[in-house]
C-alpha cells in the first residue's frame, strides 16, 4: 500500500510538472494545453512500457549502463527479432525514439524539430495499433507536432527541452511489475482540468466510479470469457474501463463510438493505461445515431451514459431512412419549434442499444428517471417492448445529484435478452448516499457499504422494505408499464385498538376543532368583506 501511494504521488507530481512547464511558456489554460499534457504523458508511458517489455525479453539489456546505447549496438537482425518477440500491444520504438536518447540530445541545435520528428515517426510506426479511426476510415495521428503550439519559435527548443527533463526524472517501469488499480485515479487526475465538453456534443466525459462499478458488477456477476463490450457514447471510457476490469482485460474486447475527437483521444489514453491497448483500433469517431459504424455488429455487453438532451435537427431527416426503420422501432423525437437543444436524443440511444444486443446480450443504460414512468410517446413504447420481449432485468433509481454535471435525477435500466421475467428487480436507492460539497455545488456520494447493498440486493433478487421489490412482467404491464419501484411498494395502514368511549372522545375533539376552524373562517370572511367595502369608498 505504501509503495502504491508512493507511485501515485510521483505520477501526480509528473503531471503537475508538465502543467508547470506549459504555464511557464504561456500555455496555462490554453486550448492546446490539453493536447500537450495528455500526449507527452502518453509518450512517457509508452516509452517506459517498451523499455520494460524489452528488458523482460532480454534481461542483459537491463544491466546495461545506457539502455538506448545497448539497443543501438544490436544488429538489425537481432533488433528485428527482439521486436518480433514483443506482445502486439507493446509500442514499436527505435533506440533514437527513447526519452533517454532525446535527453542526451537536448542541447543540440533545432532540438524542437528533433522532438517533433521523433513523435511523428513513432506515430507512423505504430499507426496500425494506436490510431483512432473516423467513420470514413481515416486515421488520426498518435502525436501532434507539439512544439508548434509555442507561437514564439525562438522558445520552442527550450520548451521541448523542459518537457524532456521532466519526463526523464522517474520511471513507470516498477509499476509494471504488478497490477495496480490506481490508473483510473491517475487518468481522472490527468484530465480533471480539461473534462468539459466545449462542443456541446455527447454529454458526459465522466461517470461517477460508484455508478460505473454498480453497473459492471450487476451486469457481470459471474466470470465470462472472450466477450465483446460496447459503448455507443463512450466519452473518456469510465464505463468501459469498469466493465473490462470486472470481466478481465484479457477476456474482453472493447468497441466504442463517440462524435468527439477529444473524448476519443481521452479514451485511447485510458485504454493504454488500463492494459486494453488491443482495443484501440475499435475506437471510432463518428455520429453514432446518424452514421453508426457498428450497425450490423451484435455485442455481448453494452454500457452507456448517453447524452439526455441534444439538438439533432440537422440530421433528423436522415434518420427516417429504411435502413434505420428496425433500429428506431419506437419512433424519432420530433423537432420542437423552440428549444431544439432539449430534443431527447437519449431515446435514440436506448433503441440503438436494443438493436445492438446479441441474442444473449446484456446492457446497462443511464437514463433520466422520468423515462421510467412516462405514460405516452416513445418512452412508453420502449418500455412496452422491453416487457413484452422479456428483456428487462431491473431498474435502479439513483440518489439526486450523484452526477456532478447534471441536476437531473437518473436511473439505470438493466437489460438482458435472457432475463427472468418472473423476477424483475425494481429498486429505489434515492434515499441512500451522503451529501458532500464540491465548490459551490452539492453532490451525493454512495458509501462502499451502500454500493455493496445495491449490488447484492439486485443480484440476489431480494425484496427489502422501502428499497426494492421483485415483480413479474405481468405485474408491470398492469401498472401501465411503470418501472418505478415506489409504485409497487405496499401501502401500510396502521390499526390501533380503542374502546367505544375513546372513539367518542376523539370524534368530539375533531368536531370541536372543526367548529373552531369554521368560526375563524367566518370571521376572516367578514373582515375581508369589510376591507373591500372600505376600498370601494
Amino acid at each position: 500500500m505504501t509503495q502504491d501511494i508512493n507511485f501515485m504521488t510521483k505520477t501526480k507530481a509528473l503531471i503537475d510538472n508538465l502543467k508547470s512547464v506549459c504555464a511557464n511558456y504561456g500555455l496555462g489554460n490554453d486550448g492546446n494545453e490539453f493536447k500537450i499534457i495528455t500526449q507527452v504523458f502518453l509518450y512517457k508511458f509508452l516509452n517506459d512500457k517498451f523499455r520494460y517489455a524489452v528488458k523482460q525479453e532480454n534481461p542483459k539489456l537491463a544491466d546495461s549502463e545506457s539502455f538506448s546505447a545497448a539497443l543501438k549496438e544490436l544488429s538489425d537482425d537481432d533488433y528485428s527479432d527482439l521486436i518480433d518477440l514483443l506482445d502486439p500491444n507493446i509500442p514499436r520504438l527505435q533506440p533514437e525514439h527513447l526519452i533517454s536518447h532525446l535527453f542526451t540530445k537536448q542541447n543540440d541545435d533545432d532540438f524542437a524539430k528533433l522532438f517533433d520528428d521523433t513523435l511523428r515517426q513513432i506515430s507512423i510506426d505504430n499507426a496500425e495499433v494506436f490510431s483512432v479511426k473516423s467513420f470514413t476510415g481515416a486515421k488520426d495521428t498518435l502525436f501532434d507536432e507539439l512544439s508548434q503550439y509555442i507561437s514564439d519559435s525562438s522558445q520552442r527548443d527550450a520548451f521541448c527541452k523542459a518537457l524532456i527533463n521532466k519526463l526523464f526524472e522517474f520511471s513507470f517501469e516498477e509499476m509494471f511489475e504488478q497490477k495496480y488499480d490506481f490508473f483510473a485515479t491517475i487518468f481522472e487526475y490527468l484530465i480533471k482540468d480539461y473534462n468539459t465538453d466545449s462542443g456541446g456534443k455527447y454529454a458526459e466525459y465522466y461517470t461517477p466510479h460508484a455508478v460505473a462499478r454498480i453497473m459492471a458488477q450487476i451486469l457481470v456477476p459471474e466470470p465470462v470469457k472472450q466477450v465483446k463490450c460496447y459503448d455507443p457514447s463512450a466519452g473518456s471510457g469510465t464505463l468501459l474501463m469498469s466493465i473490462a476490469h470486472q470481466i478481465g482485460e484479457d477476456n474482453c474486447t472493447i468497441y466504442s463510438e463517440d462524435i468527439s475527437q477529444k473524448s476519443s483521444n481521452m479514451l485511447r489514453l485510458n485504454l493504454v493505461l488500463n492494459n486494453l491497448t488491443h482495443s484501440i483500433p475499435n475506437i471510432i469517431k463518428t455520429n453514432t445515431i446518424a452514421l453508426p459504424s457498428y450497425l450490423d455488429t451484435k455485442f455481448d455487453y453494452i454500457v452507456s451514459n448517453p447524452p439526455f438532451k441534444l439538438d439533432f435537427s440537422d440530421f433528423h431527416a436522415s434518420l427516417d431512412k429504411d435502413a434505420f426503420k428496425k433500429r428506431f422501432f419506437a419512433g424519432i423525437p420530433n423537432i420542437p419549434k423552440s428549444k431544439k437543444e432539449s430534443m431527447s436524443i437519449y431515446l435514440l440511444f436506448i433503441q440503438h442499444i436494443m438493436h445492438s444486443l446479441s441474442d444473449t446480450g446484456k446492457a446497462a443504460i443511464v437514463v433520466p428517471t422520468g423515462f421510467i414512468t412516462a405514460q405516452s410517446g416513445i418512452e412508453r413504447k420502449i418500455r412496452e417492448r422491453l416487457i413484452d420481449n422479456g428483456w428487462l432485468r431491473g431498474v435502479v433509481s439513483m440518489p439526486s445529484n450523484i452526477f456532478a454535471s447534471t441536476g437531473t435525477n437518473v436511473s439505470v435500466i438493466f437489460l438482458d435478452k435472457k432475463a427472468d421475467s418472473s423476477k424483475i428487480v425494481l429498486m429505489d436507492a434515492s434515499k441512500l448516499g451522503e451529501i458532500v460539497k464540491e465548490n459551490k455545488n452539492q453532490r451525493t456520494i454512495l458509501t462502499s457499504s451502500e454500493e455493496a447493498k445495491i449490488i447484492e440486493t439486485f443480484n440476489d433478487k431480494t425484496a427489502i422494505e422501502d428499497l426494492s421489490v421483485v415483480v413479474s412482467k405481468e405485474e408491470i404491464a398492469t401498472k401501465n408499464y411503470s418501472f418505478s419501484a415506489g409504485q409497487y411498494f405496499e401501502v401500510k395502514i396502521q390499526y390501533t385498538d380503542i374502546s367505544a368511549k375513546e372513539f367518542e372522545d376523539k370524534m368530539k375533539t375533531f368536531e370541536t376543532n372543526l367548529n373552531v376552524l369554521f368560526s375563524e373562517s367566518k370571521a376572516l370572511e367578514i373582515e375581508i368583506q369589510n376591507n373591500m367595502k372600505s376600498i370601494k369608498i
